[in-house]
């Protein structure tokens, strides 16, 4: 089937041409109209700030006044802004729902304005009066609700649903995921077929489509749809296999005249080594000083809930499968893990959380103490998060690929925790792991420690799992020896 689907591509030129201009052009207009709709929302968030900088904190400043009158303050903001709008995926009309939007801008215009307050703050040489910043906040936050509102009637109005497609080949059931995120309104599933059958028909079910998704097919046969639906303009949304994401941190090379992609394991350069450890020992040391009244606190409600111990220490893998013990507060019973198997939480109840555990689980305040694993060198505050040996060999049994994510040290924090949940499966965290391997980058470090407080305060981040399973996540049940 393939070697003839093959022939009638070289034979057939039709194929391969470029959509019609109207369909550019519409392409086009689409995009540049919601960078349109972003720049408005940008410049309606600034202007409370602008106006509460400009009609009161300018008059307060005593350090390099001159500097700052003409703006360089507003820009300031709205370098920040944008940055953590990014970050939170804020700005994403087509592809979030109302409140996913708002909930980001809510951080962004939180954490810019917060910065924005310390920089006011340096530069009055005195605590500034704080109800004008909290006006300010207010008013961005009503026209960052009324924008998300607006930006996304506006959209569907003029755009609508795409019409779309699924080829599957080892992933079942991705059409299902539409409903249950909300995006339903965004993609209109029109066909879900294998990949065979779309390779059968020539893939001439695709000509109506204006997206497809492509779900773990395999490489031979993803190629042949993916160029067929550049060729008709047909946007692709790929769910990768393990060599897809390892593929995607290749460098771009030549040689011998030749296109090559270079491929090797994880090796950052030296001066990604040292920022990254500098970020680490800096913002360790700055999260230990800020958290501290609130470990304190858990520390003494753990004491007083059953006598127990407060930490608990488990052994855990880092970098090339170097043993060290992790450390957490107790959120289990003591006896949890009596008849020594390892077991995943089902979620709010499972009945060996303990009330105080429930708590500090869901909003992560049990991790806290590994920040003294981070200033320690045994983990760093990014990188794929650390499993136990019994339960990584147990992974890797069912697929080895699973000891690639060994390449980098353990994190507090990761790819997998911000945009997975507490059971997303061990492949597709797998998969996340190997994206941030495969592009070692102090932004991107950064981005992710700024994406983890969205997860703060999301409920279905830390849904748990069917009650029988044993293969866990790294749980917690034993207490410090």
């Amino acid at each position: 089937m393939k070697d003839r689907i093959q022939a009638d591509y070289g034979q057939s030129n039709e194929r391969w041409q470029l959509p019609r201009s109207p369909a550019r052009l519409s392409s086009r207009k689409h995009d540049y109209g919601l960078r349109l709709i972003k720049l408005a929302n940008v410049l309606l968030i600034t202007l409370p700030f602008a106006l509460c900088w400009l009609l009161y904190y300018v008059n307060t400043v005593v350090i390099f006044p001159s500097i700052y009158r003409g703006g360089g303050i507003i820009l300031m903001f709205v370098v920040l802004y944008s940055f953590f709008g990014r970050t939170y995926d804020a700005f994403l009309v087509s592809l979030k729902r109302i409140s996913d939007m708002f909930y980001g801008q809510m951080l962004s215009i939180i954490f810019a304005d917060g910065f924005m307050y310390i920089v006011l703050w340096l530069m009055s040489g005195a605590f500034p009066y704080i109800f004008p910043a909290l006006a300010a906040l207010a008013g961005q936050l009503a026209l960052s609700a009324l924008w998300c509102w607006a930006a996304n009637r506006w959209y569907f109005a003029h755009y609508g649903g795409q019409k779309t497609g699924v080829v599957y080949e080892v992933r079942r059931g991705v059409e299902d995921l539409f409903g249950r995120y909300g995006m339903d309104q965004k993609f209109s599933v029109q066909t879900v077929c294998t990949v065979e059958e779309c390779l059968e028909g020539n893939m001439e079910m695709l000509d109506n489509l204006t997206s497809v998704f492509l779900c773990g097919v395999h490489s031979h046969e993803r190629n042949l749809i993916l160029k067929y639906c550049v060729a008709h303009g047909i946007v692709v949304y790929i769910i990768p296999r393990i060599g897809d994401v390892i593929m995607s941190g290749a460098k771009k090379i030549h040689m011998f005249h030749l296109p090559m992609l270079r491929v090797d394991r994880y090796n950052p350069p030296p001066e990604h080594v040292a920022a990254k450890r500098t970020l680490d020992l800096v913002m360790g040391t700055l999260l230990i000083a800020l958290f501290s009244p609130v470990m304190l606190v858990t520390a003494l409600a753990i004491k007083l809930e059953d006598g127990g111990p407060i930490l608990y220490r488990q052994t855990r893998l880092t970098r090339n499968g170097r043993q060290f013990r992790m450390m957490k507060f107790r959120s289990m019973v003591v006896s949890a893990e009596d008849d020594g198997v390892a077991r995943l939480s089902t979620g709010e109840n499972d009945p060996r959380i303990t009330r105080v555990g429930r708590i500090i689980r869901a909003y992560r305040i049990d991790e806290l103490p590994q920040l003294f694993n981070v200033l320690g060198g045994s983990m760093s505050l990014v990188g794929p998060r650390p499993e136990r040996p019994c339960i990584a060999a147990e992974y890797e049994r069912q697929m080895p690929e699973f000891a690639l994510r060994l390449q980098a040290k353990a994190g507090l924090t990761g790819y997998a925790q911000v945009y997975g949940k507490y059971n997303t499966t061990p492949y597709d965290k797998l998969q996340m792991d190997l994206m941030y391997i495969s592009r070692p980058n102090i932004v991107e470090d950064v981005k992710i420690l700024f994406a983890t407080m969205m997860i703060l305060f999301q409920r279905d981040s830390t849904e748990g799992v069917n009650p029988g399973e044993v293969i866990a996540r790294n749980d917690d049940t034993k207490p410090a020896a």
